[in-house]
Formats: C-alpha cells, sequence, structure tokens
C-alpha cells in the first residue's frame, strides 16, 4: 500500500487580535496510507487549490461566536478547496473525481463524511481555481445575497463595501447603478475599469464615510451588500433609501477586534423601513445547480470578469490567509498546493 509524508499547516495558537504568519506552523505528519480500508464510507482526496475567506479568522478563536467550531489546536487549518479524489469508499464518489468543498488545508484529506462536505466537479471548462471562488461558495454567496435576499430592480442603486467583482456585476446584469468601496487605487481602478462598477472610491481616502456616500448616492440607496461592519455600516443606513434592503454577509472590520464597534444609528432600520438580513451560505447550498445554470454561461461568454490573486506552495497559506486583513490581495486569493 503507497504510503506517503503528509505536509499540513496546523493552528498554533488560538488568535486574539490580528493574526500572525506564527499562529499557523508547516509540518509534516507521519505516514498516510492512499488506499482506504475495505469498510471506509470515506473519500480520500490531493488537495489542489486551497481558498483564503475572511470568514476563516473566526474559527482560529475560541473566543468570539462563529457559526462554524473553533479549529482544534495542532489541527490543520480547515477551509474551502479543490481535490482530486485519490480513493474513494463512498458510492457517490469515484478515483479521479474532481471536487470542491471543505477539505484541510495539507496534501492530502481523508473526508468523513463527504456527501455532506463536498461537490462534485462537472465543468471542468473553466480553470479548476474557479471553483474556490466565483463557482464555490464566494460566487454562491454573491448570488444569494443580491438575488435571494435583496431582489433587485431595474434602476435601483446598489453600494458594495471591501467590493470585488460578482456582486456589482451581478448589479449591472440586472440594470443597477453600482458603487464599490476598496481600499487601494488599484482595486478602486479593477472595479471600474474591468468590473463594469458605474463608480468606486477607496474608503482609506475618505474622512467622511456619510459624506462619501452622499456624493455618490444623492437621491440614497437601494441595496447594500454588507461586507464591513462598524463605521460603515452606521454610515450606509444614514443614506439608506425607504424600504431599501441589506444583506449581511460579513463585517470584516470588526474580525480582528477584541471588543466590537457599536452602531450608533439604527433606528433607522425603523423609520425608513428597511430589511436587514444576515445569511449563512451553506444554507443555501441546494440552489448550487440553479446559480452554476445561470453563472457557467456569462463567465464562458465573458459577461463576468474574474481576477485571482495566487500564492504558490502550501507554505505561503498562512501569510495568504493573513494578507486578507490588511487588503494585500488583488482578486479571489487562492493557494496552489499542486495542479493536479
Amino acid at each position: 500500500m503507497a504510503q506517503v509524508r503528509n505536509k499540513k499547516i496546523v493552528l498554533k495558537d488560538y488568535v486574539y487580535g490580528f493574526p500572525k504568519e506564527s499562529d499557523m506552523l508547516l509540518v509534516t505528519s507521519d505516514t498516510i496510507n492512499l488506499k482506504l480500508t475495505e469498510d471506509s464510507n470515506a473519500v480520500l482526496v490531493k488537495n489542489l487549490y486551497l481558498s483564503c475567506d475572511p470568514y476563516m479568522r473566526g474559527r482560529m478563536s475560541n473566543t468570539q461566536g462563529s457559526y462554524i467550531d473553533s479549529i482544534t489546536l495542532g489541527s490543520p487549518i480547515e477551509g474551502l478547496g479543490v481535490a482530486k479524489v485519490i480513493d474513494s469508499g463512498h458510492s457517490k464518489f469515484k478515483k479521479g473525481d474532481l471536487v470542491w468543498g471543505m477539505t484541510r488545508w495539507e496534501e492530502y484529506t481523508i473526508i468523513k463524511a463527504p456527501d455532506q462536505s463536498i461537490f462534485k466537479i462537472e465543468d471542468t471548462d473553466v480553470p479548476l481555481s474557479y471553483y474556490t471562488g466565483i463557482l464555490g461558495m464566494p460566487g454562491m454567496t454573491a448570488y444569494v445575497g443580491f438575488y435571494e435576499i435583496c431582489a433587485p430592480k431595474n434602476g435601483e442603486c446598489v453600494f458594495v463595501s471591501a467590493a470585488s467583482g460578482a456582486v456589482g456585476q451581478f448589479a449591472k446584469l440586472s440594470g443597477c447603478y453600482v458603487v464599490g468601496s476598496a481600499g487601494s487605487k488599484e482595486k478602486v481602478d479593477l472595479l471600474k475599469n474591468k468590473f463594469g462598477y458605474d463608480e468606486a472610491f477607496n474608503y482609506k481616502e475618505e474622512q467622511d464615510l456619510d459624506a462619501a456616500l452622499k456624493r455618490y448616492f444623492p437621491d440614497g440607496i437601494d441595496i447594500y451588500f454588507e461586507n464591513v461592519g462598524g463605521k460603515m455600516l452606521e454610515a450606509v443606513l444614514s443614506n439608506m433609501r425607504f424600504n431599501g434592503r441589506i444583506a449581511a454577509c460579513g463585517m470584516i472590520s470588526q474580525y480582528n477586534l477584541e471588543q466590537g464597534e457599536g452602531v450608533c444609528n439604527l433606528m433607522h432600520i425603523v423609520t425608513k423601513s428597511l430589511c436587514m438580513q444576515g445569511f449563512i451560505v451553506r444554507n443555501y447550498f441546494h440552489m448550487l445547480p440553479k446559480y452554476l445554470e445561470m453563472v457557467m454561461p456569462l463567465i464562458k461568454q465573458g459577461k463576468i470578469s474574474y481576477i485571482e490573486d495566487v500564492a504558490e506552495g502550501l507554505e505561503s497559506a498562512p501569510a495568504a490567509l493573513i494578507g486578507l486583513f490588511s487588503g494585500k490581495n488583488v482578486g479571489k486569493q487562492v493557494v496552489v498546493v499542486a495542479r493536479d
């Protein structure tokens, strides 16, 4: 039976405040068999691409609440990725299948409940790494938050904080006016010139976020895709229109604070009859076929643009993840473990 030494990134210490590379360690484990036991119902995969996502910060702490359990100290970081099936004891998967879903930051992973955590990749006419982003969880998040929760109408005004590509492009395809905020000139230029946003601004250069939003939305905001929280949310609430909708996807400004910031003007939710709904995308994965049916032709026809920030090698994963929280990545942050 073939055996290999399995390299992995493990969580060394729980994180308080801003994470550091030293909170994670690259280790080489004892040997792992590349053949499952006869009675196994698991799937053994070789990890190809790993996704770095802001929600992972919550799992690195054992104090702040998260919708997923904390990572166990000394265990591999868990996250989404693309992998190739090396061996399978599960009827739904076979050797050679390509899959995406929840895996671990290591070269090889045994997935014990594959029918609950990974999805078979049926269309390989696009780069496999896209299933860490636009064709995977982040893309689904944009789809659910924008279409299912915000229900856009032609001509509405949309604001996206910590903007990247998908939400704004969906908004333009729906006939909306869309503005995004980002943390660098390079990202602002991408939003306007690559992703087709009507306007974009660098929030770090704005002394008054409320005034900035009034400049771009003189008649107010109909839809806000919330990624930031804190002072940005406070400014947005002041600029929402009557019956506006807010899809709360995340609040990245709060993830590394030991004491979260309060929002002082929540009364706008009442006086403007706003609908603000948080959501966890995994509760909507039953809609994945519907989403792929919509977005795959748009990608192949060049109607959706997509950019990746690629880090090479498992050892680069800690720095890549930490870079998310200072805005170092330009595009979807992906780590290449192996290309096949």
